[in-house]
């Protein structure tokens, strides 16, 4: 046992004194010195892909790596990366790359669980609205929260929240539900709305909130365990008079009789988008159907159970159910509820908070001379050679007036205030992903890998593969080394030879390469690295 612990010490010890060299230069190739760090990244990369020994070998490996090196040099020397087809390709890759840099990874973490904890609770809740004109002013939107203001006045002094509701919500609704939105979810509201709806204890009534459709005040009148989804199938008459109410009595007589659901459903059900699947609907939960088709789904208690006929504004129902849905673990449902987050408005959030932190450590100034041009109504119109004043300086970075007109000149729907606020959070963004590179090792060493990956490939297809893919070059090479083939006819081994021909165009190619190039391998620190390696394996 003791020997085994002076084992690992020595190896842990000698670890730790290579990494301490990582900075030494293990091969210079035209004046550029590359590192060992740089190398070993690149070689254990590739390690455990690699299944024999000899393709684990360090030398030829460091061969392999030199050879992609020049001819990633060879690739800017033709100003490959100048080609707009490369461009376009790298910038794709690059904001893929970018996006996850945007979000703050604890906080999107902290929006699952969230999201999670009220897909197992479901609460109930009345609201009244106040809307916001589309392209509103600050004038409108004090005028709005006031009002809401006056209207939540009227509730805490006693009126009823459903009378007041029917009386001034602008929901049209409220008009007949008294701004009862029954029981609801996670994901059934814009998130602002149900965080609030939420957060509001049972009984009470929110202080003003803002969404894009205006101001609201939420009254929570319930709370209960989530009830899950279901999937039914239905058979639908959509005549709504006693004749409606006579045939769908009739198909529930045959029902009670023992006729088949699905059958009855295919011949009788005016549900276009579901007869011819015998009646089935998408599953769903609560807050998804109307009242009475939700009331009488979550009434049935086993599987193929069928409900009495109800009506509801549709026509007469009969409901089956086929399948329920319960909430399963936070494991479980953790991908789903994730893909979920980061397509709702929830991820925003975790957005705003990558945000915050940018404004929080940057050095931001607001230049309120050049500021003075949001005040005028033909700002869209000024000429540029007028817009030339600093109006925003991120760090070093300024930005012109006519950068922000640049910006607004097609914007219109909303107050030139806001629409500043806006233009300052994109160019905290713009000034953060263009600096990534800088200040991120990790996303500037994936960049470049993909940058270098590309051109080569690019180089690759001119050098390499459309050259083997002409017919009479192919044709040619096959001819002049014909003893090495046991077929003599070429379109019998066709892959084979053009394989061969590329190998051999490929080492014509890294011979001259090499032959116009300097290559200084330091054998010292290389032996070092073939010790290293044999003491890892």
């Amino acid at each position: 046992m003791r020997n085994k612990v002076l084992i690992f010490a020595f190896i842990a010890i000698s670890l730790q004194v290579f990494s301490q060299k990582d900075k030494e230069t293990v091969v210079t190739i035209n004046g550029e010195k590359v590192s060992v760090a740089d190398f070993k990244k690149v070689y254990e990369k590739n390690l455990n892909a690699i299944d024999n020994e000899e393709g684990k070998d360090v030398a030829k490996n460091l061969d392999l790596f030199i050879n992609y090196k020049l001819k990633v040099k060879e690739a800017y020397q033709r100003n490959l990366d100048t080609l707009k087809s490369y461009k376009r390709e790298i910038q794709t890759y690059r904001n893929q790359l970018t996006a996850p840099y945007l979000q703050d990874k604890e906080y999107l973490e902290e929006l699952i669980k969230e999201a999670y904890n009220r897909t197992k609770t479901e609460i109930r809740a009345s609201h009244i609205l106040v809307r916001l004109p589309r392209a509103f002013t600050p004038q409108d939107t004090l005028k709005a929260y006031n009002k809401i203001l006056e209207i939540r006045d009227r509730i805490l002094k006693g009126e009823s929240f459903d009378k007041v509701a029917k009386e001034t919500s602008e929901d049209q609704s409220a008009k007949d539900n008294g701004g009862d939105l029954g029981y609801f979810y996670a994901f059934r509201m814009l998130y602002e709305f149900e965080d609030v709806a939420y957060k509001t204890k049972e009984g009470e009534v929110s202080m003003p909130f803002k969404t894009r459709f205006g101001y609201h005040i939420v009254k929570r009148t319930g709370t209960r365990p989530s009830q899950g989804e279901r999937q039914v199938a239905h058979i639908l008459i959509s005549d709504t008079s006693a004749v409606g109410k006579k045939k769908i009595d009739e198909v529930y007589e045959k029902l009670k009789k023992g006729e088949n659901f699905k059958v009855l459903a295919q011949e009788y059900s005016n549900d276009r988008n579901s007869k011819g699947k015998g009646g089935v609907l998408a599953k769903f939960g609560t807050g998804r159907m109307v009242k009475p088709f939700e009331k009488a789904t979550f009434s049935l208690t086993k599987v193929d159970e069928y409900s009495k006929p109800f009506r509801t504004k549709f026509g007469w129902h009969i409901v089956k159910l086929i399948e329920e849905f319960p909430v399963l673990s936070f494991e479980e449902m953790k991908p789903e509820i994730s893909n979920r987050v980061k397509r709702n408005g929830r991820a925003k959030l975790s957005d705003k908070a990558v945000l915050d932190r940018l404004k929080s450590e940057y050095s931001i100034a607001e230049i309120e001379d050049a500021k003075s041009i949001l005040n005028r109504k033909d700002i869209r119109a000024i000429p540029k050679d007028s817009l030339q004043k600093t109006i925003l300086k991120i760090n070093e970075k300024e930005l012109t007036q006519q950068d922000f007109v640049a910006y607004i000149v097609n914007r219109r729907h909303l107050p030139i205030d806001v629409l500043f606020t806006n233009f300052i959070n994109q160019e905290v963004l713009t000034y953060f992903k263009d600096n990534l590179r800088n200040t991120n090792p990790e996303f500037a060493s994936t960049l470049k890998e993909y940058e270098d990956g590309l051109l080569l490939f690019e180089l690759m297809q001119k050098k390499i593969w459309d050259k083997s893919n002409d017919t009479i070059a192919l044709k040619g090479y096959f001819d002049k080394n014909l003893a090495n083939y046991k077929v003599k006819d070429l379109s019998k081994i066709k892959g084979k030879v053009m394989s061969d021909y590329q190998n051999a165009l490929e080492g014509q190619w890294i011979k001259e390469l090499r032959s116009k190039s300097s290559i200084k391998i330091n054998k010292r620190v290389l032996k070092k690295l073939i010790k290293y390696y044999r003491k890892e394996s």
